[in-house]
């Protein structure tokens, strides 16, 4: 699996990526926001190619192997022009409205190095413990991913998720509908930042998951007490109160924890004596239940801007693989959904887009956070 790569015509390897992309002139055009900061930095909303952008910002020794989270939602190849539309119009003039916010014209081997140029130097500037997550559709994923493991490694890949971006569609094309697209996430190493998101847990899930009330009414179900794997030397598989655990496995505990379980109470024994481990629904579901890769994080109908991701997804991701004070980065940043996501939770942060549009909309919805701290808004020359 290590060998493989997509071959196509015009494909550079990543030295003459890193040699041949020129820098941006980066052009400072106005500082926003009004909290100050303590420390001197100013969050970045920059108006240019990524490409070039993130070839300067590698210039900085404050920046380079330092960005610890990068969300991207790039082009789909989708052949298309994105309009801003008339009935999007909340935070933006009159003169943008029904402006073409960005144009997905790209396709092909084309549409895959505009992609992987960019990635290559995302990763020079990811932190060793920092991680990506990439926003893309079934319709390119597959060559997506194979990019994506060429450029961090396959043993980089950590998931793919399905977000379920609107309500079941009902087309009269000969094929499944689809309402859902798909979310690459790697690793720049193997220590990478992870806080473990959770789910709460439903009333239906508890009554699936704890079937059972003791006498004062507690939910609560059962486990076996012993796991697979026969340990004839350890303790674990010694007799405990005359009984060896069955073969081929061992118990889970020790035998002077076994019984510390039972003189507690939460050892629950059936009519033939198999003992089983009690487990209280009000104690288990306080860490929640772990997130799955089936996301319900649907876009609002009429956003800001075209192709705008959901805020709460964003803060999933960035609670999940950042911490307080971190530098978060989206290189297409569209509406700003990440920087704002970012803003809220206290992280330090970069947004890029090419689009006037774009920048525009996030200017306006960024300095509408109260005590938004200090940004630098920029433009290439």
């Amino acid at each position: 699996m290590n060998g493989i790569k997509l071959t196509y015509l015009g494909k550079l390897s990543k030295a003459e990526v890193l040699s041949s992309t020129p820098m941006a002139n980066l052009k400072i055009e106005k500082m926003a926001g009004e909290k100050k900061t303590s420390d001197e930095w100013n969050n970045f909303l920059i108006h240019g190619d990524c490409l070039n952008v993130l070839k300067t910002l590698l210039q900085d020794p404050k920046l380079k192997n330092k960005v610890k989270l990068i969300y991207i939602d790039p082009p789909f190849a989708t052949k298309k022009d994105f309009k801003i539309g008339k009935e999007r119009t909340a935070t933006i003039s009159m003169s943008d409205k029904d402006a073409v916010a960005y144009a997905d014209k790209l396709s092909g081997p084309e549409y895959l190095e505009f992609l992987r140029h960019r990635l290559i130097l995302m990763r020079e500037l990811l932190a060793d413990d920092g991680s990506i997550y990439v926003h893309v559709d079934s319709k390119v994923g597959h060559y997506v991913k194979i990019i994506l493991d060429e450029v961090f490694g396959p043993e980089r890949y950590i998931n793919d998720i399905s977000r379920i971006k609107c309500n079941p569609k009902n087309f009269a094309r000969k094929a499944y509908g689809n309402y859902k697209d798909v979310i690459y996430f790697y690793s720049k190493t193997r220590k990478y930042i992870w806080n473990d998101p959770r789910d709460s847990f439903t009333e239906e899930d508890l009554l699936r998951l704890f079937p059972r009330r003791d006498k004062n009414g507690r939910m609560y179900t059962t486990n076996p007490l012993h796991a697979p794997g026969e340990t004839k030397n350890g303790p674990t598989g010694q007799p405990w109160r005359g009984k060896l655990p069955p073969k081929g496995r061992h118990w889970r505990y020790s035998p002077d924890v076994l019984e510390d379980l039972d003189q507690k109470g939460l050892i629950e024994w059936s009519k033939t004596g198999n003992p089983r481990k009690i487990i209280y629904a009000d104690e288990y579901v306080k860490k929640g239940k772990k997130k799955q890769d089936v996301w319900m994080y649907k876009d609002a109908p009429y956003p800001s801007y075209p192709t705008e991701k959901n805020l709460e997804m964003l803060k999933l991701i960035i609670s999940a693989s950042s911490n307080e004070g971190d530098v978060i980065l989206d290189a297409f940043a569209g509406s700003g959904t990440s920087l704002v996501a970012a803003e809220q939770l206290k992280r330090r942060w970069i947004g890029i887009d090419s689009s006037f549009q774009a920048i525009n909309v996030a200017l306006q919805r960024l300095t509408s956070i109260p005590q938004c701290k200090i940004f630098n808004v920029y433009k290439t020359k």
